[in-house]
């Protein structure tokens, strides 16, 4: 592979700290310059921002500048979308202004179900360390810059880890959800290909939670983050936390229903709920 680089100017609603410490990914890391370096697709991407210059290098399977345009949603006026979620109420105004580089990675189908399978009651640096050691371990070695990088395995490339080899790399109780998925993807009981050309954001969910260990959250994950489904809205811990502190005022927040959150957002913020989601997540994250 060749090495590409792509300079994008004049870009506003691009924070390059916003994108990738939303919680969002998993494979991209912050480096002593600042930059951040990551896994995409099938190439390793560094990422550059000054002021409004972000320069973009690697060394990818396909052009690097529609892979960019791609991945990082350029084509969609997140400035737009900030004026409309801000005109809701003083937290989306406030949460939009707060994270106002934020924008809506599309990533790869695959590699997201798998990785938030991983997700599941589990923590951002050890998610992390889990998809290393599982690319390491089946994936195709790149070397970029000096250093050796770890493409995330194809199923057929996963479906040679038996449940006891996932479990040495730490997943833990995963190991079977993840050995069982892989499995169902690889034998076409469950069509990547074909949920990617449903319309509708219901029947995408429901073909995503016939696979093992995905549920109604990482399901909503996957349809915001793989398959830019603006309408779900993912709820975790913290989300939930959020939503009662901000609306709801239950005296008891582990008591507030996924289904009254659910259709509060829904009927706020609308086709953007996974948006607000993300914003809301990342002010109140990142100022607790």
């Amino acid at each position: 592979m060749k090495k590409q680089e792509y300079i994008l100017e004049k870009q506003k609603s691009f924070e390059v700290k916003h994108i990738f410490e939303c919680g969002q990914c998993f494979r991209w890391n912050q480096q002593k310059d600042g930059s951040y370096i990551g896994v995409v697709k099938q190439g390793v991407i560094q990422v550059k921002q000054q002021g409004e210059e972000i320069r973009f290098c690697g060394i990818c399977s396909e052009d690097l500048k529609s892979i960019v345009t791609r991945y990082f949603d350029l084509n969609n006026d997140y400035e737009h979308i900030k004026q409309s979620l801000s005109q809701i109420d003083d937290f989306m105004k406030t949460s939009t202004n707060f994270g106002k580089g934020i924008r809506i990675l599309q990533q790869d189908l695959w590699e997201c179900i798998i990785s938030f399978i991983i997700s599941a009651n589990n923590n951002i640096p050890r998610i992390k360390k889990i998809i290393e050691r599982i690319s390491k371990e089946y994936g195709a070695k790149l070397e970029f810059e000096g250093k050796e990088y770890y493409l995330f395995p194809t199923p057929k490339e996963l479906a040679k880890a038996t449940q006891e080899d996932l479990r040495r790399c730490g997943l833990g109780f995963r190991d079977k959800r993840v050995f069982h998925t892989t499995k169902m993807i690889l034998e076409k009981e469950v069509n990547l290909q074909q949920i990617e050309r449903l319309d509708s954001t219901e029947q995408m969910r429901q073909e995503l939670l016939k696979l093992e260990g995905v549920g109604p959250k990482v399901a909503d994950c996957i349809l915001l983050f793989a398959l830019k489904r603006f309408d779900v809205f993912p709820m975790d811990v913290w989300v939930r936390r959020v939503m009662n502190e901000l609306y709801l005022h239950q005296e008891n927040e582990e008591k507030v229903k996924p289904k009254i959150v659910n259709q509060l957002a829904s009927e706020k913020f609308q086709g953007m709920a996974g948006l607000a989601q993300q914003y809301l997540f990342y002010w109140k994250r990142e100022t607790s």
